[in-house]
């Protein structure tokens, strides 16, 4: 097993190792984001220079990079966040609500894109996890960890979540309505799923069984 270098008991190189990893990924999420919404007809991310792979265009200073950092140092559980693609919906094609849940379900597909290839090349490379450790191969199952649990976290049907927004487009009436009545209070439920294991208890199993399946 390698031994990245620590300090204090903090294991700085693999923090900005898993931090690296967590800000490309983000960064093609919302890449994914911004580029649907321009097909679908809404030109705003487009104008803004959204969409685009650099990082810098979709990097918060709070949500991309102080939280996930003291999170990954502290392992306390906090919620980390890129700069959200604006979409003008009255710009969108058709039924705006369906072309939303899709504009919001591109961001998980991404991840899952993006793990799909990491595993891909893993597979190609080095085999089974069990025969490889060595730094190189370490650093390929993190992506692939880090994005399935990316697009399982936003998959959460919980507003402001990805999947908030695509059970939000297959709503319709009274139900759409009442839902979208939750949706200041999301963060509350997210964290209030967090804090009591619920959300990871579900995502937990389901992160497993899929690592497991492409590595």
């Amino acid at each position: 097993m390698v031994r990245w270098p620590s300090l204090a008991g903090i294991d700085f190189t693999a923090v900005l190792i898993q931090f690296a990893a967590l800000v490309v990924s983000l960064s093609v999420h919302e890449a994914a984001h911004a580029w649907t919404a321009d097909r679908l007809g809404d030109p705003t991310a487009r104008m803004l220079g959204r969409v685009t792979l650099n990082p810098a265009a979709h990097v918060d200073p709070i949500g991309t990079i102080l939280l996930p950092l003291l999170a990954m140092l502290t392992r306390v559980p906090l919620i980390g966040w890129a700069k959200p693609v604006p979409v003008a919906v009255r710009n969108l094609r058709g039924n705006w609500r369906q072309q939303y849940m899709l504009i919001a379900a591109a961001g998980p597909l991404s991840n899952i894109a993006l793990a799909l290839g990491a595993a891909a090349i893993y597979r190609v490379i080095f085999g089974s996890p069990f025969e490889n450790v060595g730094l190189a191969a370490q650093l390929v199952i993190l992506f692939v960890q880090l994005n399935v649990l990316l697009a399982l976290f936003n998959l959460v049907p919980v507003p402001p979540l990805d999947g908030g927004n695509v059970l939000a487009g297959l709503l319709t009436g009274s139900a759409a309505d009442s839902f979208d009545r939750i949706r200041p209070y999301g963060f509350l439920i997210i964290y209030g799923l967090m804090l009591t294991g619920v959300l990871w208890s579900v995502i937990g199993p389901i992160q497993e069984t899929l690592i497991s399946v492409l590595l």
